[in-house]
């Protein structure tokens, strides 16, 4: 099949330029309002109890959790002066009259601790916003302006978890617009380094652009029927890029040796889409695969990735296997150079260590196994306001809270009763509960086991006789361990069943599905992972110990991972504030990205190094040649993908910062010490079983596809 493609793109190669290009223009035109068809989300898991609270406290008490705070600050006096009440009474009524607005509650309606700081210079209006997670924050991007206000009597500001996450999209579709600034010309620079030809590296970045639209208008097309979340937007740009010119790379470089053999144009344009084209296939194949992995989690915004992975590998594939090589054949004069030089420092280093394999494996795995060291202090948080840059209003609103309030009504529990009950000595017990400020219930407000409210909530019971209680957490519950919490809440025995949501809920649950599922996540990564590499090469061996080595390289990247964002180093140059654990959702998906792309590298060098063992029958001639021919472009590919990742390093935005720098970081380790050094270590000290398979087994290998006489 890629014969024949090679074929077409040089017989047809006019046609299939102008198709080309008028597809290109097309998914321009539609990718372009992407971003406006894709969705947020928020940190709920489908089917949880926290998610059936929340439909409990929708769809009987009319409320949920108060997704909107105004910070109000007195200009003059306190929270209690005439002046000051009267100002925010207005302000509470003026925010209950506004569009998707359920429920507002005030200090000076509920006259609750809770919502005054402990000095009383301040004081909070909670409110909720009912709609989805973009309908909500859509809402505010108009409303925020609006309610910052400073009039005579009062300061105010906008805060709360809808602002915070509102304020985290708009600082991932900046990124998006300074990240393709940044890494279109950089990349284009060193690709005219790398090729030495301008149009060489004009064809490569068409490909790499050709990918990302690509994906862009393959991401609106889902949005028409599911939920795309817009952070597949900033995936769907490094990758695309990424990998489009990983390809292109490939392609052209075999075009190059080809030509540099004596095959005449055409000839070499067919060679090269036959035999690279397996490779760039086969590399597609295992990106897809890692990414696909993400669609076992319940989640839309994980589940998005996961279609921008498959989009980015059909777009990049395409570029590089058919439009490619037709341009190949009109201008391949334009891209070729000398071939391959005899030696160089990648090869040079894997002859050196394959002579000491011992020796230069231990001191590789040495310096690796430190650098991965930091992943056994590895702690999984729940994100907080501390994943946007300081300066930012909701983190400002959030940060005073924390600091002058001894609550945090923002993320009060709400526990549902499914039946009437009398909850006295239930809220009380609760009350006492560490982590507790206070439990609001229909009999009252309970602090320390005590009454302390009156009775008389009429908001806290449904038409029904139902009643639910609102437990408002401490500071310190907050930034804890609130799964723990969580889970002294839902012990506590209620006098009727219960169910207990809330954002702390809600975030516990998310995070305790996330993990439940990574098993099976990280299994069908490794599982097809090694059937795919068995395909390829027809080995059983070398599939294995290519996961090895991934894990390494994996290893290497939580380790830095925790060093930096969950330890806080390098926090001042990069600009971010560590918090001391790690959002488990970010890990996962770093995984499925950063080992598919690990295996990329390993797939161009084992093709090269399959390819002149099948000629030789040497193994050790084989990976030195494999070396020699693959390690320079695996280098600049590497480099190049390196640098399309870290333009996410200036991120406003702590999880775009780790995907970025942990990403680069993995590709370039991975590339350089795992590729050059441990893999034909690897293979030198395995010799002839490098080549074993079970006879039943060795039937099953995709058979190469170069036309002619080749091996």
């Amino acid at each position: 099949m890629l014969t024949r493609l090679g074929r077409l793109a040089v017989h047809r190669s006019r046609a299939v330029l102008i198709g080309a290009l008028l597809t290109f223009l097309g998914l321009t035109a539609y990718g372009a309002g992407a971003q406006d068809d894709l969705d947020l989300s928020r940190w709920s898991s489908p089917g949880t109890e926290s998610v059936r609270a929340a439909d409990e406290l929708r769809d009987s008490f009319r409320t949920g959790n108060p997704n909107l705070a105004l910070l109000v600050t007195p200009r003059d006096g306190d929270v209690d002066s005439p002046a000051t009440e009267r100002a925010a009474r207005e302000l509470a009524v003026e925010i209950g009259a506004l569009p998707l607005v359920t429920d507002v509650t005030s200090y000076w309606d509920a006259d609750s601790p809770a919502l005054r700081s402990t000095d009383g210079r301040r004081a909070l209006i909670l409110a909720r916003l009912e709609g989805t997670a973009t309908e909500t924050r859509e809402e505010l991007a108009e409303l925020s302006p609006r309610l910052t206000r400073t009039t005579p009597a009062i300061d105010v500001r906008v805060g709360g978890q809808e602002e915070i996450s509102r304020q985290v999209g708009e600082e991932a579709r900046a990124d998006f617009l300074r990240a393709e600034a940044f890494a279109l010309p950089a990349v284009l620079l060193l690709l005219i380094l790398v090729y030495r030809r301008t149009v060489a590296a004009l064809l490569t970045v068409a490909v790499g652009l050709f990918a990302v639209v690509g994906t862009l208008a393959g991401l609106r097309a889902i949005a028409q029927f599911t939920e795309v979340s817009t952070f597949a937007a900033n995936l769907a740009l490094v990758l695309g890029l990424g990998l489009g010119i990983d390809y292109s790379l490939f392609v052209i470089t075999r075009y190059r040796e080809e030509r540099g053999a004596g095959h005449d144009q055409p000839r070499a344009v067919v060679r090269a889409t036959a035999g690279a084209g397996r490779t760039v296939v086969f590399s597609g194949v295992t990106v897809a695969v890692s990414l696909c992995a993400l669609l076992v989690f319940p989640f839309f915004f994980l589940s998005s990735f996961a279609y921008a992975g498959v989009l980015v590998v059909l777009a990049a594939v395409a570029g590089a296997v058919l439009f490619l090589p037709a341009a190949l054949a009109r201008w391949g004069h334009r891209v070729e150079r000398s071939a391959v030089p005899a030696s160089g420092f990648w090869h040079r280093t894997a002859l050196r260590a394959m002579r000491r394999p011992l020796l230069a494996g231990a001191g590789v795995l040495t310096v690796l196994l430190l650098a991965a060291s930091p992943v056994l202090g590895l702690r999984f948080g729940l994100p907080d306001e501390r994943t946007l840059p300081e300066g930012t209003s909701s983190r400002t609103v959030s940060a005073t809270v924390h600091r002058e309030f001894a609550a945090e009504p923002t993320d009060t529990v709400q526990i549902v009763l499914s039946e009437k009950a009398d909850t006295r000595a239930y809220a009380a017990e609760l009350s006492r509960l560490s982590g507790v400020f206070q439990v609001d219930a229909p009999e009252g407000t309970y602090r320390d086991g005590l009454r302390s409210g009156v009775p008389g909530q009429d908001r806290l019971t449904a038409p029904d006789g139902r009643v639910r209680l609102a437990v408002v957490p401490t500071q310190g519950a907050m930034y804890g361990y609130v799964p723990g919490f969580v889970e002294r809440l839902r012990d506590t025995p209620s006098p009727a069943p219960a169910l207990v949501g809330g954002y702390p809920a809600e975030t516990t649950d998310f995070r305790a599905t996330l993990l439940d599922r990574l098993p099976l996540a990280v299994g069908i990564v490794l599982v097809a992972t090694y059937v795919i590499l068995f395909l390829m090469t027809g080995s059983v061996l070398l599939p294995a110990k290519a996961t090895v080595l991934n894990l390494l390289s994996l290893s290497v990247m939580f380790g830095c991972l925790v060093w930096v964002f969950q330890d806080g180093h390098l926090s001042g140059p990069l600009g971010f504030t560590p918090t001391g654990a790690i959002e488990p959702s970010i890990p996962v998906l770093m995984f499925c990205v950063a080992y598919g792309l690990s295996m990329d590298y390993e797939v161009f060098l084992l093709a090269r190094i399959k390819e002149e063992h099948d000629r030789t029958g040497d193994t050790g001639r084989a990976v030195a040649e494999g070396i020699r021919r693959s390690a320079p472009l695996v280098t600049a590919a590497a480099g190049i993908l390196a640098l399309s990742f870290l333009s996410y390093a200036t991120s406003g935005v702590v999880f775009l910062k780790e995907l970025g720098i942990g990403t680069a970081l993995t590709i370039l380790v991975d590339a350089t010490l795992i590729r050059v050094v441990l893999l034909p270590v690897t293979m030198r000290l395995a010799g002839r079983a490098n080549w074993w398979a079970p006879r039943w087994l060795a039937r099953w290998r995709v058979r190469d596809v170069l036309p002619g006489e080749y091996v």
